[in-house]
């Protein structure tokens, strides 16, 4: 009884904080999904977000200006990453790598020292884990915005073009879409998403770590992983398929909530998640080879 009064407990937290690396998760969800571009640029991104949102707040600037500079801050992350792979020739994952040993630097820069503190006590900040509910309540208002603002944005030419990019690079190119500046356009949003998803969780958190970024893509790999095998078969429609990479990121940080509660120790909490995602991304493997041999028996795929 007093293990499902704690998980009861607990549920707000995780919920909070599901939502707040959906936003991160979407980011993830256009690079790796959309883009087919593996991007691991998110793990500086992230903190970069999140310092240049408590410096601002602590200069005294508005929540929602620091949010924008955030945005705009993981973006010109992104958009590093992009220089380096359209321009210099570097392939993606190292691309992303090279940017992210930058931004550590660079966040390091920014704050100026290790870590830097933005309470509620002193700060009119929009989320806090002091109020866990209310806290859910604007992250919900948050993905739900960004969640529509996608939908319309990859509706238009230019994110046609980006879908199109990374399902087809080719054929686009046939069909004479810049696939490098889809790609550096793709890379600049993505990371503009992480950058506010950390604006959002420095002021949950009420402060901001240089190494908070550190193991990010892996939840937000969890997150999209976990959305497309449980709903791809049910949401059919692009803003549920969204949806679904949110609702991913919230189950995670449940099940996290959840084996900590059963006795894990949190040391152990990065290998858990590194054997989480390797079982979660194994299984569209495994569901994609018994379709294989079922349609080489002949049989009917019902996978």
């Amino acid at each position: 009884m007093d293990f499902f009064v704690s998980m009861l407990r607990m549920l707000p937290d995780a919920v909070a904080q599901g939502l707040i690396w959906g936003i991160m998760a979407l980011g993830v969800f256009i690079t790796y999904k959309l883009l087919d571009y593996a991007d691991l640029t998110v793990d500086g991104s992230i903190c970069t977000g999140g310092a240049v949102a408590a410096l601002l707040i602590i200069k005294g600037v508005p929540v929602y200006l620091a949010m924008i500079a955030a945005f705009c801050a993981g973006a010109l992350g992104g958009a590093l990453t992009g220089l380096l792979h359209n321009r210099m020739g570097i392939p993606p994952i190292l691309s992303g790598i090279l940017t992210q040993l930058a931004l550590y630097s660079i966040n390091l820069r920014i704050m100026g020292k290790s870590m830097l503190a933005v309470s509620v006590d002193n700060y009119p900040l929009w989320v806090s884990a002091r109020e866990k509910t209310m806290s859910c309540v604007v992250a919900l208002i948050f993905v739900a915005a960004i969640i529509g603002l996608l939908y319309w944005f990859f509706g238009t030419e230019l994110g046609s073009a980006i879908r199109a990019t990374g399902a087809n690079p080719n054929m686009s190119r046939a069909q004479g879409i810049n696939t490098d500046s889809m790609k550096f356009v793709g890379l600049i949003l993505s990371n503009g998403l992480v950058g506010l998803s950390g604006a959002l969780y420095t002021q949950y958190l009420g402060n901001v770590n240089v190494n908070m970024g550190r193991g990010a893509i892996v939840i937000g790999l969890a997150a999209v992983i976990i959305g497309q095998v449980l709903f791809d078969r049910i949401f059919r429609n692009f803003a549920l398929k969204l949806a679904g990479v949110v609702i991913g990121a919230i189950i995670y940080y449940v099940v996290i909530a959840l084996v900590i509660q059963l006795g894990l120790n949190t040391d152990d909490l990065k290998l858990f998640s590194a054997a989480f995602v390797a079982v979660a991304l194994f299984i569209p493997y495994l569901k994609g080879k018994r379709a294989s041999k079922r349609s080489k028996k002949g049989e009917p795929n019902n996978a």
